[in-house]
């Protein structure tokens, strides 16, 4: 199963020079609930913006134009699709697309589920965005209760979208 797990603000804002537009405690602890004991594919920029490098207890998997590059703890492969092949023979059960905005748009038409925890927020100073997400390709599987964080005071959900495959889509009134 190939899923992406993203954070984004109310207008797809995901990240800012580099980092996450937000750093919320119960959205850290839902992704590694979720990412934990699978496969994790990033971009290069994406690994960079680890504190710590690869993430523990997950394999690795960072995508670069590079061929040379060496990420500490991860295996370097150059497009989507290697990423792909590297995590087919693997007995993770579950890929994690997990960043950024490049690798998101080239593995949306690909992914059968999307975990999404949506801020109600905006972050009118981000420059990466979420894909759109197309109602007739996506149906709403989970919607979480309304989480408060603590710190910030900011609120978040978490939602959760699998793949239409071979439904009518049925628009609202």
């Amino acid at each position: 199963m190939m899923n992406i797990i993203v954070a984004a603000a109310e207008d797809g804002a995901i990240g800012r020079s580099g980092d996450l537009v937000f750093h919320v405690r119960g959205d850290m602890r839902h992704f590694k609930e979720l990412t934990m004991g699978h496969t994790v594919v990033m971009g290069r920029k994406t690994f960079e913006s680890l504190p710590k490098g690869a993430l523990p207890g997950r394999r690795n998997i960072v995508i670069s134009r590079n061929s040379g590059f060496v990420a500490d703890g991860a295996e370097v492969v150059t497009s989507l699709e290697a990423a792909f092949e590297a995590a087919a023979g693997t007995p993770e059960r579950e890929v994690f697309i997990i960043g950024g905005g490049c690798i998101y748009a080239a593995a949306m038409p690909l992914a059968d589920r999307l975990y999404i925890t949506e801020f109600k927020a905006t972050a009118p100073d981000a420059d990466t965005f979420f894909p759109e997400i197309n109602a007739q390709e996506w149906r709403q599987e989970e919607r979480s209760e309304i989480f408060t964080d603590e710190n910030s005071g900011m609120n978040y959900v978490f939602v959760t979208y699998c793949r239409r495959r071979g439904e009518k889509y049925i628009s609202e009134p």
